[in-house]
């Protein structure tokens, strides 16, 4: 595996690696051991030149964007991660429409809309997470979802191959897309907004802060929402009638402000995750609801615990 890293690090050369990457940093949760390379493209072509490598050398791909919704194992992940950031947050209008690049932070759109008087996307300013990654879970919250405003969706698939696809395409439903099924790397997407009043725009956004601020534990590290909705019930009234609250596996816990967020004020990953499988066994056991979490769960074990 070291000869095909060496091959793989000298054939990309103008894309700049990282080696032993704790993603620690790279997650909301401040959770997860190495990633054994981490590359940061600077846009599409970078991805291709990427992607066309690793499949060379026989390196597996995983791709992540700000790790707001992830939870990587404590020993870490094999192969390469590129994380769509910081190089492809670019945002552009043309007439009612935002084009964004994925690695644009969705408060980063969120603002630009109201920047430009733009309404339709308040609702997503205090999302931790991208374009890219909000786009594959249609992320939402206070009653919009990605999924209501988007115009289309570029990307490309495992070979470097581009597709496009219309919001009518992307299947989105609550917390889905046909991108959960498939190998695709967002790159960009189109948003088509209404023309509205900035000041009124920008109340509602001061308005859903002041109640995240409220009622979430924004002080503490976590993965925002760590279960999705049932059908006729909320995770987080499940959790606290369930008398969840404060529950803790080691460092990791439910928070005492906000049933439905698990927080994290320890450093094994393998604490978070056995919080999240007792929250589901609990839960399913005294009210017959199972649970379906919300977070993305990736990488290894540590070798203490079993992985490989």
């Amino acid at each position: 595996m070291a000869d095909r890293y060496a091959q793989f690090v000298s054939r990309v050369g103008c894309v700049a690696l990282t080696r032993d990457v704790p993603m620690a940093s790279c997650t909301t949760l401040r959770l997860g051991g190495p990633a054994d390379l981490l590359a940061e493209p600077a846009g599409a072509d970078e991805i291709r030149i990427l992607l066309r490598e690793a499949a060379d050398a026989g390196i597996p791909v995983t791709v992540i964007g700000r790790g707001s919704n992830l939870l990587v194992r404590d020993g870490g992940i094999r192969g390469l991660v590129i994380r769509i950031g910081r190089g492809m947050r670019a945002i552009t209008r043309d007439a009612d429409t935002l084009t964004a690049e994925a690695g644009a932070s969705l408060a980063e759109l969120a603002r630009a809309a109201a920047e430009n008087s733009l309404d339709g996307l308040a609702f997503a300013a205090g999302i931790p997470g991208t374009v890219g990654g909000g786009l594959v879970m249609n992320a939402g919250a206070y009653g919009g979802e990605l999924g209501d405003v988007c115009a289309w969706v570029e990307g490309l698939r495992d070979d470097g191959t581009p597709v496009r696809y219309t919001a009518e395409e992307m299947d989105f439903a609550y917390r889905h897309s046909r991108l959960q099924a498939e190998r695709v790397i967002v790159t960009r997407a189109a948003f088509r907004l209404t023309p509205g009043d900035r000041a009124a725009i920008e109340a509602v956004m001061a308005d859903l802060a002041a109640r995240r601020n409220e009622k979430q534990p924004l002080n503490l590290p976590s993965a925002g929402s760590a279960f999705k909705r049932p059908e006729g019930y909320f995770a987080a009234a499940l959790i606290d009638q369930c008398g969840l609250k404060g529950f803790a596996v080691g460092g990791a816990q439910v928070s005492e402000k906000h049933a439905g967020f698990l927080v994290n004020t320890g450093k094994r990953a393998a604490d978070f995750e056995q919080l999240m499988r007792e929250v589901q066994r609990i839960v399913q056991e005294k009210t017959g609801v199972r649970l379906e979490p919300e977070i993305r769960i990736l990488g290894e074990a540590a070798e203490a615990e079993g992985g490989a």
